[in-house]
C-alpha cells in the first residue's frame, strides 16, 4: 500500500483497493476474523450455497460496521463470510446477476436499478460476503474495534470495525446473502438472459 494510498483525506481514509481489508481468504478465516471459534456470527437463515454478483457505479452509506460471519446451508455447509451493516445505503446504477447455467445451457438472470440518477435506496442492509473491490473513501473510521461493540451476539475479543460514512467506487462484490429492512428498486428491471447473451454483472 502506497503513502497516497494511504493518507489522510477530509477526515476520512482512501484506500485503492478496499479488498486488502474487506476480501476474506480461507487463511484468515482460521486466525483473525473469520473463525468460529473467534466469535464469528452465523446468518439468521439458510444460505443457497451459490453467489451472486453486486455492481454499483457508486454506493453511499451511513451506519458502517463490520465483522466476521457463517453462511450456512440446509446440509450444514459452512462459509466464512464478512458481514457487513449499513444502516442507510444509496446504489447507483445497480446490477446484480446470479449464474443459473443449467444442463450446460449458459443462464444469468439479472436485476438492474438505481439508472438515471435515482439510486436505489436500502435501510438496514445487512450483507454477507465473500469479496468485495473498489475505490472507499470512509470517514471517522475505527479498525479493530470489539466485535461485540457492533453486534451484542458476537464474542467479546473477536474483530470488527465501523465508520460513520462509507463512499464505494466502482463496487464489485460477491455475495451469499443480502437482507434489508426495506429496498427501494427505483427503474427495476429483471431479465433471463440464455447462451451469447448470458454475461454476468462483471
Amino acid at each position: 500500500m502506497s503513502e497516497s494510498e494511504d493518507r489522510q483525506v477530509d477526515g476520512g481514509t482512501r484506500w485503492r483497493r478496499f479488498a486488502a481489508m474487506m476480501v476474506p481468504a480461507t487463511a484468515v478465516a482460521g486466525a483473525i476474523v473469520f473463525g468460529m471459534s473467534n466469535g464469528a456470527i452465523a446468518a439468521s437463515f439458510d444460505v443457497s450455497g451459490q453467489t451472486f454478483k453486486v455492481r454499483a457505479s457508486k454506493l453511499v452509506g451511513d451506519g458502517f460496521k463490520q465483522y466476521g460471519g457463517i453462511a450456512e446451508e440446509k446440509g450444514g455447509v459452512q462459509h466464512p463470510v464478512a458481514v457487513s451493516e449499513i444502516a442507510r445505503a444509496k446504489l447507483y446504477d445497480l446490477c446484480q446477476s446470479v449464474d443459473a447455467t443449467t444442463m450446460g445451457i449458459p443462464i444469468v438472470l439479472t436485476i438492474n436499478a438505481g439508472g438515471g440518477g435515482k439510486p436505489a435506496r436500502a435501510s438496514g442492509l445487512l450483507i454477507d460476503m465473500d469479496s468485495l473491490e473498489g475505490d472507499a473513501e470512509f470517514k471517522n473510521i475505527k479498525i479493530g474495534r470489539d466485535a461485540s461493540d457492533l453486534n451484542p451476539d458476537a464474542k467479546a475479543g473477536s474483530f470488527g470495525q465501523s465508520a460513520d460514512h462509507v463512499e464505494i467506487i466502482d463496487l464489485k462484490q460477491v455475495a451469499r446473502s443480502t437482507s434489508a429492512g426495506t429496498f427501494t428498486l427505483t427503474g427495476l428491471k429483471l431479465q433471463i438472459k440464455i447462451g451469447k447473451e448470458a454475461k454476468e454483472c462483471f
